[in-house]
């Protein structure tokens, strides 16, 4: 009975201490934080940070200028018309005046110019035109940077935590343990995925961007030409 009930304790120990073992090995899940897996990134994530917040803050100043330039009121050419066969100049010029749009200044600058000849007439709307464009196209330029470069940024990163972690071999020796690699390639991955993330970004905000230039561009073309068709129109 004495042999029964050591043998029984002994089992219990050897349970309670495979437990403990099992409990002690496993790992402990220790949430990644975004702001301590930046952290990680190295001083190149400073860059590309900052690349990060210019490109939102032009995305969303050249959305709203485009946006708004785009609007034009459907009746706009047509009372231009109407007023401008009536000959009344001064009014089509004040509706233009109170429009705020490429559209209106262009055919304010050739409305300026009535009784000049047609070429001079469209030689003015055509420069005024290219103003134009060139307003909306502003600051274009260093988004289209920010798509190739903060890419270029990340595989910087990428390279330079390479070579930190090839020095932590180097020192380390034959006693190499996963610590020793843990940091330099952290900062590898994790500049390589934040540059292709912003370089993304700016890629698609410019294409979107660039896409609804070009439909304002349009409009600015069909309205020029139905103007200057408009001035060779006999008034009655």
């Amino acid at each position: 009975m004495n042999q029964i009930l050591l043998f029984t304790l002994l089992q219990i120990q050897q349970t309670e201490s495979a437990v403990e073992t099992v409990v002690n090995s496993t790992p402990v899940n220790e949430e990644l934080k975004l702001w301590d897996l930046m952290l990680t990134g190295g001083p190149i994530m400073i860059p590309i940070g900052l690349m990060l917040i210019f490109a939102i803050y032009l995305m969303t100043e050249r959305y709203l200028n485009i946006k708004r330039a785009g609007k034009l009121d459907p009746n706009f050419m047509a009372t231009i018309k109407d007023m401008v066969l009536n000959d009344n100049i001064a009014g089509a010029k004040k509706l233009c005046e109170k429009t705020d749009s490429p559209v209106a200044r262009m055919v304010e600058k050739g409305i300026s110019r009535i009784g000049r000849p047609l070429k001079d007439i469209g030689a003015a709307v055509e420069n005024t035109g290219k103003l134009e464009i060139y307003k909306l196209e502003k600051r274009m330029p260093f988004l289209a940077t920010i798509a190739g470069a903060a890419p270029m940024l990340g595989f910087l990163g990428t390279v330079t935590g390479m070579i930190l972690t090839f020095h932590s071999l180097a020192l380390a020796g034959d006693s190499v343990t996963p610590g020793d690699l843990s940091s330099g390639l952290y900062q590898a991955m994790v500049t390589t995925v934040a540059g292709l993330i912003v370089g993304i970004l700016a890629y698609l905000g410019y294409n979107m961007l660039t896409g609804m230039i070009e439909k304002v561009i349009y409009k600015m073309e069909v309205t020029s030409v139905e103007f200057l068709d408009l001035l060779q129109q006999p008034s009655e």
